[in-house]
């Protein structure tokens, strides 16, 4: 049986055209502490995962996949709002799951999830 690799750290990464804008909303709207910052390459942290952002990016809407789990979804959308995120779809139960859930795009046309445990 072949060998396994050795994970180190798990990492995302999301498109940023402006690097020192993305920063600032990733750590100011969802409180992500900088790791590392330079004009191509930044990471972020909340606790053993990274986000990282990688420059380049032309502002085209991107469906990361990416989601959060916030103890209150509609206080966060509300937050990432006034940080410059656009609410694509507001927080709403979903039937058969115990979550409320929020679709957003953060200004460098990102797209993610909020979503509270409500089960």
């Amino acid at each position: 049986m072949p060998e396994k690799f050795d994970v180190q750290v798990v990492k995302v990464m999301l498109w940023a055209q402006d690097m020192d804008r993305a920063v600032c909303f990733m750590r100011d709207a969802l409180g992500l502490e900088v790791g590392f910052q330079s004009p191509h390459w930044s990471e972020l942290k909340h606790g053993d995962t990274v986000i990282a952002l990688h420059g380049g990016g032309d502002g085209t809407p991107n469906r990361s996949g990416l989601g959060f789990q916030v103890s209150d979804v509609e206080a966060a959308c509300a937050a990432a709002k006034e940080h410059g995120a656009t609410v694509l779809k507001a927080p709403e139960t979903r039937p058969g799951e115990p979550i409320k859930l929020a679709e957003l795009r953060d200004p460098d046309g990102n797209e993610w999830t909020l979503s509270q445990y409500i089960g």
